[in-house]
């Protein structure tokens, strides 16, 4: 059976035993492998990637929505990162002969058995959506987790499963299958929420910015930095370097410079590679020339 990656977010990242069990929950699944474990305390949000075969990670998922469920309350979460749900939202993405339409089952499999077992609402998104205006996930997200009860409500809103109505501490989770991006931020050298917002809107594709770039700017606490969040989609238009960029430029333009950048999860080899050769001048770059790609872990 082919492997798929999985890559839930949970609206926990400031109570540290809180997210290790969160961690266990998944690491303990038969099956199962845990990646990558990423926690901000600013965001409140904590990042696991983990890969296996489907219904793996589909149990895997049950154990850390029943984990999550106990131990947030939504109703007291405020984070700079927007959410919908306690456990808000968990992607699936073909890994190397697994294609969409695993990752689209798993996807699908995976909010029939939530929504049964724990009587949570969950909305279908990207490819695994039910409808066009439910793909982009920041659209299915919209309200939060404040303005859940009244839109599922609405009938373009009604749940793929479970009730019409928010878990009252846990509210609903985005399930869903898309391709493999990278989460990059960049953390601008200002503490102007205006011009982060400028320079997100600049640079985000739905604004006539970058191909595949989703982008949104975001307080690092009261006072503090202006973070670009980004997710990039498609590597292969935009690679890391490109997105860096085209936020360095926008910056400038507002007399501002870069701070730091940081990942969240994992990144393909492939993907760093062409940041250095970029960075290198190497011209006939290509994902094979890479060591690593050749080797086999025995």
């Amino acid at each position: 059976m082919p492997w798929l990656e999985c890559v839930p977010n949970v609206s926990e990242g400031r109570d540290r035993a809180k997210v290790e069990a969160l961690a266990a929950s998944l690491a303990s699944t038969p099956g199962v492998r845990l990646l990558d474990v990423h926690a901000d305390a600013v965001h409140h949000r904590a990042v696991f990637t983990c890969v296996g075969e489907a219904a793996a990670l589909t149990a895997g998922i049950l154990r850390l929505v029943d984990g999550a469920l106990a131990a947030i309350d939504l109703r007291g979460h405020r984070g700079a990162h927007p959410r919908l749900g306690a456990v808000d939202v968990v992607p699936f993405i073909p890994l190397g002969d697994a294609t969409m339409d695993d990752a689209i089952a798993a996807a699908r499999a995976t909010a029939d058995a939530v929504a049964t077992r724990f009587d949570l609402p969950v909305y279908l998104y990207e490819q695994a959506a039910s409808a066009p205006h439910r793909r982009r996930l920041e659209h299915v997200r919209r309200g939060q987790f404040e303005g859940l009860a009244a839109k599922l409500q609405q009938p373009d809103w009604a749940p793929d499963a479970g009730p019409a109505r928010p878990h009252p501490t846990g509210g609903a989770v985005a399930i869903g299958a898309r391709r493999l991006l990278v989460a990059y931020n960049i953390v601008l050298a200002t503490t102007r929420l205006d011009i982060g917002t400028a320079v997100a809107r600049a640079v985000r594709e739905s604004s006539g910015g970058l191909r595949g770039v989703k982008a949104m700017a975001l307080a690092l606490g009261d006072g503090g930095p202006i973070q670009v969040s980004m997710n990039l989609t498609d590597l292969e238009t935009t690679p890391m370097h490109v997105a860096y960029d085209a936020v360095a430029r926008e910056a400038a333009r507002h007399g501002v410079g870069i701070d730091s950048s940081e990942l969240v999860g994992l990144v393909p080899a492939a993907a760093v590679g062409a940041v250095a050769a970029a960075r290198l001048g190497i011209a006939d770059w290509r994902p094979t020339r890479i060591l690593d790609t050749h080797l086999t872990v025995r």
